[in-house]
């Protein structure tokens, strides 16, 4: 990790999502009356306004579904250029990443190719997960 980079917290909201990601785990939620699974974490389905929901364990698969390419300095992060991406999950919800183990160029970065997670330890209590190509 590079010095300077936002360390998110987290809540009571988002805690599964950070103690699976240290656990090398992708949880998504999942609604118990309309099954709609959903990124980011709430408590309760942004499409049905349920309040029972699930915790499921995500298969880290998905596709770059949009990108840009960061030239600029930004703290806590090596120097660029680097991809801020919108990976689609295979199980249909979308989250910011960044692309790691890849070209950050636009010959390297398709849409729609598929990415696996990967986690990235920023301290003993933030991994954050991340994606790659698919190998």
């Amino acid at each position: 990790m590079s010095a300077g980079r936002v360390v998110p917290k987290p809540t009571p909201e988002t805690q599964h999502y950070w103690d699976g990601a240290r656990e090398g785990e992708l949880r998504l939620q999942q609604c118990n009356s309309c099954k709609h699974t959903y990124f980011p974490p709430r408590p309760f389905c942004p499409k049905c306004s349920a309040r029972e929901v699930s915790v499921i364990k995500a298969t880290g698969r998905g596709k770059l579904h949009s990108y840009i390419i960061n030239h600029l300095p930004s703290p806590g992060f090596k120097e660029g250029p680097f991809a801020i991406a919108v990976v689609e999950l295979e199980e249909g919800p979308r989250m910011m990443s960044n692309i790691l183990d890849c070209d950050q160029t636009p010959e390297a970065l398709q849409l729609d190719m598929p990415l696996e997670v990967t986690f990235e330890k920023l301290n003993d209590d933030i991994t954050l997960p991340q994606f790659r190509p698919a190998r």
